[in-house]
């Protein structure tokens, strides 16, 4: 049984992410001074009572406001109370009700779920001011005083909450999901694609681009196994982030990046490669992360018999930095060559964590260098004693060698060509550390 879902809703800035972010414990949701920042369901787990639990934050719901973002921000706000368990609906002691509270109030009535009441921004000690008690208004029972910045009333507000939890033992393994990030320019459709996968409107889909301000999880159990997939902000140029919020969402998408396990970076295959694609694709190359480039609209793109093999080429030259990744055309539209790609993540994930014995490395090593003698310089030629693999995550070869100045950059790359022509490692970078050591002769 799944873990129990807490979502957390109420009109723009309240404290909602903030509130998150002190349940969870790190800084997960976007916190900004500004009404409507968080857009989109961010998920996070937290535990109270030794139960751990799942937590979703929410944009702020405008009952009634006719844009084109905010409608959406709602639509996803009620998608997440559809899913939740327990509904916290979070107001601000500083404006006092106000017409939207109560309007949000009597939808999350309707829902028939159970809303615990809570009154944000109380950051004094002591008693209550006496304007706390008219939230009674709201008709949604006791409310619970609350301080999201310093923490006060937290553990009152998951007393309450857990009022509503029946008890279970059952608890959900997540060990086995392979995280996935996917990243790319905005516009690309990584949210397009998530939405595709999961059957629902997980993230907002909009032809703005950068909506997706934030990572944002989704779970996906499927024939081909169970996996986790990181929706992530578009990635832009500094130079195109003008604002904090922006910053944020930058940073929010290296952090997607060091948490997965497989990066999938997207591509625009109506405009094809730029110098962005590059930079978004070294986030996952920089970080050893197993890798597929995915061009999407495909559909779109005028085709003849030679248009896929000449747009590969042309992109293996574009990636040549990181040519071991391989390429895949899908439609996140029409869902073209979806199952090849849950099929191609399980794979490289595979091949970054593969581990070879120290006998097997040292026997492609003899080999190489009885095929291409190691460089020297000065009358002092480079020895290679041995080849030992210390970790996976990415593959990681340390070679101890008597000059670590002699062991140039080609060479290092002869023998990584070498030992993937052997066992592969299709998909993930390769890591090589030198270690310098005297000569027992």
């Amino acid at each position: 049984m799944a873990k129990p879902i807490v979502a957390i809703v109420g009109r723009p800035n309240v404290g909602k992410s903030t509130l998150f972010n002190k349940l969870v414990g790190s800084r997960v949701s976007i916190v900004e001074d500004t009404p409507g920042v968080t857009r989109d369901r961010i998920y996070g787990t937290s535990e109270w009572r030794n139960r751990p639990f799942t937590l979703i934050d929410t944009g702020g719901i405008e009952p009634f406001s006719d844009d084109v973002i905010l409608s959406q921000m709602r639509r996803q706000a009620q998608l997440a109370i559809d899913r939740a368990d327990v509904i916290v609906l979070v107001t601000d002691i500083r404006t006092g009700v106000v017409a939207t509270d109560v309007e949000v109030a009597q939808m999350l009535q309707k829902s028939g779920k159970p809303v615990v009441l809570c009154v944000n921004k109380c950051d004094s000690v002591g008693a209550v001011p006496d304007e706390f008690y008219e939230f009674y208004n709201l008709g949604l029972g006791d409310p619970v005083a609350v301080s999201s910045v310093h923490g006060h009333g937290t553990g009152d507000l998951l007393d309450a909450v857990f009022e509503h939890i029946a008890e279970t033992d059952d608890e959900e393994d997540d060990e086995d999901r392979i995280k996935v990030a996917v990243i790319g320019k905005p516009n690309v459709g990584k949210s397009s694609l998530i939405n595709k996968i999961s059957g629902e409107e997980r993230s907002i889909v909009s032809d703005i681009a950068g909506t997706t301000r934030d990572a944002i999880d989704t779970v996906i159990e499927n024939k081909h196994g169970s996996f986790l997939f990181i929706d992530t902000a578009g990635l832009r140029r500094r130079s195109k982030v003008y604002e904090k919020i922006e910053h944020y969402s930058v940073l929010r998408a290296q952090m997607a990046v060091e948490r997965a396990d497989v990066c999938v970076i997207m591509i625009d295959a109506a405009e094809g490669f730029t110098e962005q694609d590059s930079k978004v694709a070294g986030l996952a190359h920089e970080s050893g992360k197993a890798s597929i480039i995915v061009v999407n609209k495909w559909d779109l793109v005028e085709k003849d018999g030679k248009t896929m093999d000449t747009y590969r080429k042309d992109l293996m030259r574009d990636f040549s930095f990181m040519s071991y990744a391989p390429i895949l055309f899908i439609s996140a539209k029409t869902g073209q060559r979806i199952d090849r790609l849950f099929e191609l993540i399980k794979f490289v994930q595979s091949q970054n964590s593969m581990r070879i014995s120290t006998g097997m490395l040292n026997d492609v090593l003899a080999d190489a260098v009885a095929r291409v003698q190691p460089p020297s310089d000065k009358g002092k030629r480079l020895k290679i004693f041995y080849m030992t693999q210390p970790s996976t995550c990415p593959p990681t070869f340390v070679c101890f060698v008597n000059k670590a100045d002699l062991f140039h950059f080609s060479y290092q790359r002869f023998l990584e060509n070498r030992i993937r022509e052997v066992f592969g490692l299709e998909g993930t970078p390769v890591r090589f550390i030198v270690r310098e050591r005297e000569s027992n002769k």
